[in-house]
């Protein structure tokens, strides 16, 4: 039994992930000035959300998924920015994107 629930969990995050790719894909040709290999995110507390563009591979690293995953579960796949937003305090969004660069 446990292996029939992670094979379903698995063929659920990979159907997740083909969603949030062309997701993201879709953002990305929408915002003329983002750069290649980048993606805009909207990061702040409700009312008042900052954009950021960040470089695509931040997405593929744990703790960005673990905000990913947050975004789902608040969002769900229809985004009130038009863009992937991401909830979390602006403080602690800049603080994971300055340790990722290091």
């Amino acid at each position: 039994m446990g292996i029939q629930l992670q094979g379903i969990a698995h063929h659920a995050r990979q159907k997740l992930q083909r969603t949030l790719s062309a997701r993201l894909a879709s953002v990305v040709a929408t915002c003329n000035n983002v750069p290649k290999g980048h993606v805009a995110v909207y990061v702040g507390e409700e009312g008042y959300r900052k954009r950021f563009i960040i470089p695509v591979t931040y997405l593929n690293h744990p703790l960005f998924q673990i905000l990913l995953n947050r975004a789902e579960e608040e969002f769900g796949f229809d985004h009130p920015m038009g863009g992937l937003t991401i909830p979390c305090s602006e403080e602690y969004f800049i603080s994971l994107t300055s340790a990722l660069n290091c």
